[in-house]
Order: C-alpha cells, then sequence, then structure tokens
C-alpha cells in the first residue's frame, strides 16, 4: 500500500482523540488539549468512556458514536485496545489514524492484530509509538510535543519523536515554520515512502527534510525519493553511520561494504542531499530553496580578512568543492579598484580597511568572471570600517539572493557587531552565516545537490546493444557450483563467469599435483617470461593470507616446488581445508598499470551494490573506494571512478600516460549487467584488475552464490532501481519499413529535436493539450530519463534511418493502480498504424505491470485518436467542466476485483 487514503491525515477536516483525558501528565490530556487550543478549525471529538467532556467539548464513548465520521484520529489508549478501534473506525468509514501509543509489537500479536483490522477497509496508520503529527497551516497540534510549530514551507518526517522536539524547538527560535511535522514512528503501515508520494505534490511544501534510522521498503522509498526531488530539495540524515562492518566476509567487497556507504549510494541515486547533523538539515534547506542546482561549483571568494579566507578555503576543499580560477581580464579590473597590497589571488582579499565601494567592486568583478559559478563574501570587524555598510553594500547590488545570477553566501563574523549586518543580509533575501565553515558548508550543499540531481536524472540501460555477453555459459558455472552444495567459486570457475562477460582474464591451467604443475609451467614458459602457481581450493577464499600465491617463477623445477611449498603451507595452517589443485598462469608484467578492485555485495537494505577503488592486498587498509547502486552506465561507473583518489591516478602524472577508462568502464558495466542477471550473486570482487593504457586485466577473481536462487528469472528481483526491461523489445513491418518498438532510454535525448521538427503545430497542441513551440533540454531529459517503477514510455525507431518514429507513454500513481498514457506519432507517418501498435504496446504492458486502469485526456476535436481508442476499448467521457476535453478511460481489472485485491496492499 502506498498514498491511498493517506490524504485524510494530510489535510484532516475532523480530527477524534481515542484516549483524551483531563487527568494531569497524561498523554491523552496533552494531546486534546495541543489540538483544542492550537486553533484547529476543524471538527475536534474527544473519545473516552470515563468523560462525558473534555475541553469544553462533547465526550464519546467509542466511535459509533461520534456524529460524523472523522478524517484524522489520534489513539492514545492501551495497547491492547487499539486493533478493536482501528475496525471499528474503518467500519464507521474512517480511513487514517495516527497510533501514538506504544507497546503494539510482533512478539505480543497486537501489531498485527492492529493490521489485520486495517485492511478490510484500506484504512491508514501512522505509527504506532509516535509522537504524533503537525499540520500548522491548519494550526493542527496532533502530538504530545511541548510546543507547536511556526508555518512554513518546510516538510519534517522523522522516525524519532526527541529529534522532531528538538528540531521544533530551535525552529521557533529561528523563524523556521512548516508544512507538515510527521512523528513516523514504528512505520507499521505508512512508512517515509508513502510520506514523500504525498509531499510530492503538495504545492505548500518547499523542501522536505528527513530524519531515518531504517528504510523498511526501499524500492519504493527510491522511487518516491527520486519523484519527490525531481521537484523539490529533499534532504536526509541516516543515523548509525558507523556501524561496523563485518570481521570476516568471504570477498574484500564483503568487508568493504559497509552498510553506511550503501545508504550514501543510495541517496545520491535519489537525488537526496544527505546532511550529517541535525541543524545541517536546514541550511541545507534554506540554501537549496534559494538557489538551484550548479553544474559546477567554482567558487569565487572575497574577504576582508585573509584568515578567514584561508578559513573557507579549508572548508570548500575538504568537501570537495573548486576554488574559481580568476581571468587575467578579472585580476586586471581588481588591480584597478584594489589597493596595491591586495591578494592577488582567490580569495581576494580587499584588506580591512575596505569601505563599502571597494567591497561593491571587488564583488562584481568576481561575480563577472565566467569561470565563477558562486561566491562567497566574507566580513571580519575592525575597526576601520563598518560591518553594516559593508552589509548594506552588498544587499543593494544582490537580487533575490544572487549576483549576475550567481549565488551569493556570505559570512558577518563576530556577534555585537555582525548581528545588525547579518540582519540586513537576511532582510534583503541574502543567505548569512555566523562562521566560515558554516557557510562553506552551503555553498558545498549547492555544489552536492547538482551532483545528486545529475545522478537522477540518468536512468540507465542495463546492457549496451554491443554488449554480448555468454550468460548461458555463466550459468551452466553457477549450475555445476549448486549441485556440488557449494556457494563459493573456485578462481577459475570465477574467471569462467567474467571472462563470459567479456572482462579480460590471464590464461589459467589448472593442475592437480606439483608434478603437472612443472609441466603446465614449462609448456607456458614458452611464450612467457614468468609464471605464476596459486592454490585452488573450495575451502580457502584468501590465498594470500595462507601464502598460497607465488609470483615471478621462471622454471619449471621452481613451479614445482612453489606447488609443493604451498601444499605445506596449508597443512600447517589450515589442516582440515582441502587442497584441491592449483592453477597456472603466466605471469602479467605491466609496469605502469593500476592495481584495482572491481566488485559487488548485498546491503542488508538496498540489496546488491557496487564497488569500485585501488585494490591489491592491502584494499581494506587503503580503503579507497566508492560505491553505487546497480544498474550501471558509463556516466554512473565514471562517477563512481572519479570520486576515488585512484580514479584522479588513473587520469595519468608525470611520466605515466592515462589508463585506458573506456576499458574500465566497459569491466565495470560489465559487472553490473552480470549482477542485473543473476539474482544468486550475493558477493563479487575481482582484484587485483590491472589497467593501464593497454586496457584492464583481471588477475584473480571471487564469486559467492546463494545456490538456491540459481535458476531464479533476470533481471534480479533484488534490485531497488528498476533495470531497463529489455523483454518489451520487438521488430514491427508496416507496409515494408521496419520499426523497432523498446522503452526509452536517456540516449534517446538526440533523437527527439528532429522529431519534434517534424511534428506539426497541430499534433503538438493535440498531445500537450495547448500550443507549444519550445522543448527546453530540461525537458527533454525529463521525458527521455525515466524511473521505470513509476513510468514507462515506448519509441519506435526507424531500422533503416534509426530517427524517432512515435513515442506512447504511461505515468502511473504512486499506489501502480492508475496510469496517465500519452501517444505521439511524427506527422508524415500517421495514418500507417505505428499509433496503433505503440497504444497496443503501452496497454499490454499496463496490464502485465497489474496497473489496473489507464486512461488519458483527449481534446475533443482530435478525431484520430479518440477513434483509436475505441477501438480498443476505451470508454470515452466528455469533462463537465471543460466540453472541449474528453477522459479516455480503458479498466484493465473490474472495479469488483480492484475492490476485492486491492494493488499495493500488503
Amino acid at each position: 500500500m502506498t498514498i491511498r487514503n493517506l490524504e485524510f491525515a494530510v489535510h484532516p477536516k475532523s480530527v477524534a482523540v481515542f484516549g483524551a483525558s483531563t487527568r494531569q501528565g497524561s498523554v491523552g490530556r496533552v494531546v486534546i488539549e495541543n489540538i483544542a487550543q492550537g486553533g484547529y478549525e476543524g471538527e475536534i471529538w474527544p473519545v473516552n468512556p470515563k468523560y462525558r467532556e473534555i475541553v469544553g467539548r462533547p465526550c464519546y464513548r467509542q466511535a459509533q458514536d461520534l456524529p460524523g465520521i472523522p478524517d484524522l484520529s489520534v489513539i492514545v489508549t492501551p495497547p491492547a485496545t487499539v486493533p478493536a478501534i482501528i475496525r471499528e473506525l474503518g467500519n464507521k468509514g474512517g480511513k487514517a489514524a495516527v497510533v501514538i501509543t506504544a507497546g503494539l509489537t510482533a512478539e505480543n500479536g497486537l501489531k498485527q492484530a492492529m493490521l489485520d483490522a486495517a485492511e478490510p477497509n484500506l484504512f491508514r496508520i501512522i505509527g504506532p509509538n509516535t509522537l504524533g503529527l503537525m499540520i500548522p497551516s491548519l494550526k493542527l497540534n496532533a502530538s504530545f510535543a511541548h510546543k507547536p510549530a511556526r508555518s512554513g514551507g518546510i516538510a519534517l518526517l522523522s522516525q524519532s519523536g526527541a529529534v522532531v522536539t528538538a528540531l521544533v524547538d530551535w525552529a521557533l527560535d529561528n523563524n523556521v515554520g512548516f508544512s507538515h511535522v510527521v512523528s513516523l514512528g514504528e512505520m507499521a503501515d505508512v512508512d517515509v515512502g508513502d510520506y514523500l508520494d504525498m509531499l510530492a505534490g503538495d504545492p505548500a511544501t518547499h523542501a522536505i527534510l528527513m530524519y531515518l534510522e531504517t528504510i523498511p521498503n526501499p524500492r519504493k522509498f527510491m522511487a518516491a525519493a527520486r519523484a519527490a526531488a525531481r521537484l523539490k530539495p529533499v534532504i536526509a540524515i541516516k543515523s548509525g553511520r558507523h556501524e561496523q562492518a563485518a570481521k570476516a566476509a568471504a570477498t574484500h567487497t564483503g568487508a568493504l561494504a559497509g552498510g553506511d556507504r550503501a545508504v550514501s549510494a543510495a541517496f545520491r541515486r535519489a537525488g537526496v542531499l544527505r546532511v550529517e547533523g541535525l541543524l545541517e538539515l536546514f541550511d541545507a534547506a534554506e540554501t537549496m530553496a534559494h538557489f538551484a542546482p550548479l553544474q559546477q561549483s567554482r567558487v569565487g571568494i572575497v574577504t576582508n580578512g585573509g584568515g578567514a579566507g584561508v578559513l573557507a578555503l579549508d572548508e570548500l576543499l575538504d568537501r570537495g568543492c573548486d576554488l574559481a580560477e580568476l581571468s587575467s581580464a578579472t585580476f586586471d579590473r581588481l588591480n584597478v579598484c584594489l589597493p596595491s597590497t591586495w591578494s592577488r589571488a582567490n580569495p581576494v582579499d580587499i584588506i580591512g580597511d575596505a569601505p563599502p565601494s571597494r567591497y561593491t567592486d571587488a564583488i562584481q568583478a568576481v561575480a563577472d568572471d565566467a569561470g565563477t559559478d558562486a561566491l562567497m563574501v566574507l566580513n571580519c570587524p575592525t575597526g576601520l570600517a563598518s560591518a553594516t555598510e559593508a552589509a548594506a553594500a552588498v544587499a543593494a547590488i544582490a537580487h533575490d539572493g544572487k549576483i549576475n545570477g550567481k549565488p551569493v553566501l556570505t559570512c558577518w563574523l563576530g556577534e555585537n557587531t555582525a548581528k545588525a549586518g547579518r540582519d540586513i543580509l537576511q532582510n534583503a533575501g541574502i543567505a548569512s552565516f555566523e562562521t566560515t565553515a558554516e557557510a562553506a558548508r552551503a555553498v558545498c550543499y549547492l555544489g552536492d545537490w547538482s551532483r545528486a540531481q545529475a545522478a537522477l536524472m540518468r536512468v540507465p540501460s542495463t546492457h549496451d546493444d554491443a554488449f554480448n555477453a555468454d550468460r548461458d555459459l555463466a550459468r551452466s558455472v553457477f549450475r555445476q557450483v549448486a549441485k556440488e552444495g557449494r556457494s563459493m567459486l573456485t578462481e577459475p570457475e570465477a574467471k569462467t563467469v567474467i571472462g563470459a562477460y567479456r572482462i579480460p582474464t590471464p590464461k589459467t591451467v589448472v593442475a592437480n599435483s606439483p608434478s603437472e604443475v612443472g609441466q603446465a609451467a614449462a609448456t607456458m614458459l614458452l611464450t612467457a617470461e614468468k609464471v605464476v602457481v596459486k592454490l585452488l581450493s573450495k575451502d580457502i577464499s584468501h590465498k594470500s593470507d595462507i601464502g598460497g600465491v607465488v609470483l615471478d617463477i621462471g622454471s619449471s623445477a621452481a613451479a614445482e616446488n612453489a606447488a609443493e611449498a604451498i601444499y605445506q603451507r596449508v597443512r600447517k595452517a589450515m589442516p582440515g581445508a582441502s587442497v584441491d589443485g592449483y592453477s597456472v598462469q603466466p605471469m602479467i608484467i605491466r609496469r605502469q598499470a593500476h592495481e584495482l578492485i572491481l566488485g559487488m555485495n548485498r546491503d542488508p537494505i538496498f540489496g546488491p551494490v557496487m564497488l569500485f577503488g585501488t585494490g591489491g592486498v592491502a584494499v581494506e587498509v587503503l580503503n579507497d573506494t566508492a560505491m553505487a547502486l546497480p544498474p550501471l552506465d558509463d556516466v554512473l561507473a565514471g562517477d563512481m571512478i572519479d570520486s576515488t583518489r585512484a580514479g584522479r591516478l588513473l587520469a595519468g602524472f608525470r611520466n605515466r600516460e592515462p589508463a585506458n577508462r573506456a576499458a574500465l568502464l566497459a569491466a565495470l558495466n560489465s559487472i553490473s549487467q552480470l549482477v542485473v542477471d543473476f539474482r544468486c550473486i550475493t558477493s563479487l570482487d575481482i582484484n587485483p584488475v590491472l589497467v593501464d593504457a593497454d586496457g584492464a586485466m583481471a588477475l584473480d577473481a571471487r564469486i559467492q552464490i546463494d545456490p538456491a536462487k540459481v535458476e531464479e528469472p533476470s533481471p534480479n528481483a533484488d534490485l531497488v532501481i528498476r533495470p531497463y526491461p529489455a523483454n518489451w523489445e520487438r521488430s514491427v513491418d508496416f507496409n515494408g519499413m521496419e520499426y523497432s518498438i523498446r522503452p526509452i532510454k536517456p540516449t534517446d535525448f538526440s533523437l527527439y529535436p528532429p522529431f519534434l521538427a517534424q511534428v506539426s503545430q497541430e499534433d503538438l497542441r493535440f498531445r500537450f493539450l495547448g500550443p507549444r513551440k519550445n522543448f527546453p533540454d530540461q525537458m527533454l531529459k525529463r521525458l527521455t530519463q525515466l524511473d521505470y517503477e513509476r513510468e514507462m514510455a515506448f519509441v519506435a525507431i526507424e531500422a533503416a534511418s534509426g530517427k524517432l518514429a512515435g513515442i506512447s507513454r504511461l505515468s502511473c500513481d504512486p499506489d501502480h493502480a492508475v496510469a496517465e498514457y500519452a501517444l505521439l506519432v511524427r506527422t508524415d507517418l500517421q495514418g500507417k498504424g505505428l499509433g496503433w501498435e505503440l497504444l497496443r504496446q503501452i496497454i499490454d504492458y499496463a496490464r502485465a505491470d497489474g496497473i489496473a486502469k489507464i486512461e488519458g485526456i483527449v481534446l475533443s476535436e482530435n478525431r484520430k485518436m479518440l477513434a483509436i481508442c475505441r477501438e480498443f476499448g476505451f470508454a470515452i467521457k466528455h469533462v463537465a467542466e471543460d466540453y472541449g476535453l474528453c477522459v479516455a478511460t480503458l479498466m484493465l481489472k473490474s472495479p469488483q476485483v480492484l475492490a476485492a485485491n486491492p494493488v499495493g496492499a500488503g
């Protein structure tokens, strides 16, 4: 279940309080008084059989006695009474409740009893064990918080009631207001994903703040967060950042992929900005509410104190922001308006005696520089110039918190002298902070948010047209391992699997004894300078830890001796471990190659996560890694590479050539595709992977599987981001013209401009219900980069030319019950049956995806579209208030079936 009936909790016109009381110190008394005294103008109905009147209102014995159906009920009665109250409310017609009561657990059966009571009527429950909720615009404080929140544009979702009270208290003193404050409690029914879906479309909510301790439904959360973050800033704290990783892991990736890193990777992919402290939530919200995302975050700093500029610079660089490189023209301009003692660098130190005019001249010059994306303006109090006059000068040249269209963030250091200056700036709509660290963090929020938004706009394909993996070979290996009752693949088996996905590996010969090792080495040394001998054991994963790898072997005798020595070391270190043989490989000598690790592990919340970083035997010690959620594409894989120190080395330095980035990207995408194709993989690492200018070579590989899942179908059901649905690709032929009909891809962005140029203005008006001539890049990105969990679009591509011929589109509601469709075919191709095929594809997809109903808004004069709809059995109905519009509706499930089996219930 998602947002069904949740609107009754978001905009209630009546509230009933079960357990309302007059007893001093009781939660029931605090809650009913908070509601009654807060100014809420809806109906308020206390419910408690012990009283006839509470807060001057009649008190009712039970739900059946209420004079109406409450939109929202607040329950503060003993745990054992809650399920019966929920059932009574549902039978009366109620739809939502906040259960403040604690003690409804799985152990005592009350939690499930409560959910069972709610299910027949689709009754929604917030909680249990919650502080309650506040809707300041309605003057509704349905909580036992000590103070009501001020009305504003920020929504706060928190799993902790204590965090709610602390933040509301802080916000009152700092003039911060809220649209909604919701204590989610234990999230037995309504969870953070549900509320994100509700708030995404709430016009009163301009930013969403979240305090999270766990995420119960990660796929729903990711879809909801991605939908919300496309529309407004979403900022989160996730507690438990230092959860210790497992001490013993079968793969390096398992040891490195701590849960908190997966959370950060998920937030980045969802477009959510993650912050660390509670008060940073508000700083980030204020900054992001003022400004649009930055494509780059190159910062120009203007200060009247060199030390303050250095402090700000340190904070910016620590957080990954870039210092703007000012042009020579800007330096010439600054030389004219600044004294000769100015810093002649960025930060631009305009000296402590700077009058207001010097501030404005320097700021304008830096803002005009094309290499500057944002400005920080700092002021240190001196006896030589007025801080308030400097603030007034900055305020005078700023518009909506910007100068020359670029964000301006200020820091007036100090307290008595600086406070008046900060007030001037804030009253002018300019963000102002008390410390350089706060100001620098705020600038970095814009950069971080921009990167999150860029990741959000990527919906990668799970395969490239040129990618040709041998999936059958990989599955045959997994089947054999499962048949033998094993979960860990041997090195040769793991290399066979990654080789099937086109990741290069050295030639490997398996030998059963030291003498066979010598024979294999003799043959291999005819073409190789040196060889490597490795242990093969189904019981030992990390061979190097017990001396199971010997390098730089130059003769067959030395290879045989190495194998014998490996055997003796195993018997001494792990007497019970099996020695299943040895692998002999040519020694790969690439002196300028980088040792890297590529891997995958399973996070308990977000499922499969990818890992990239510095490899080798000290991989855990170096800990230079990045994580991302699959599926990947070149952009997302490139982001992983670039976020590590290894990534900077790969670009080349001194006499070292740049590494072959394309080969590395291909390897990361191959692992991603392997993970998409096989749900049975539980952990994987390739370490080391040697990468240099000549390409990539995997020297060692480990793969662990769940044998019970080897036969499960593709794509991997554990992915929290739904991958490209390749099974919906097909070809059609009309009058000798062949078309490929397939799901849309981000790369189709480039096909849109020439396509739209061949669509008539009338057809565009029919499609968009009004004239449209301009299609900004941002709009085209939204049209081509979908979250397949919520949306689908099919494109028809001319096979001969590769041109876009038509598009059909489907957008689901969060309940996945109703979807809106749209259709557009190139004007010169209409009347050939292509629109009919595209609409059929959308209907077939909707039916297969479990959608109950599809509908579309069609202009009454669009007779061709209405005719096609009637052919498919759509019901056509004119919109009562606008006879020029029709609603075309196709039921894919009967209303009776839909009522008996509500979509999303559970």
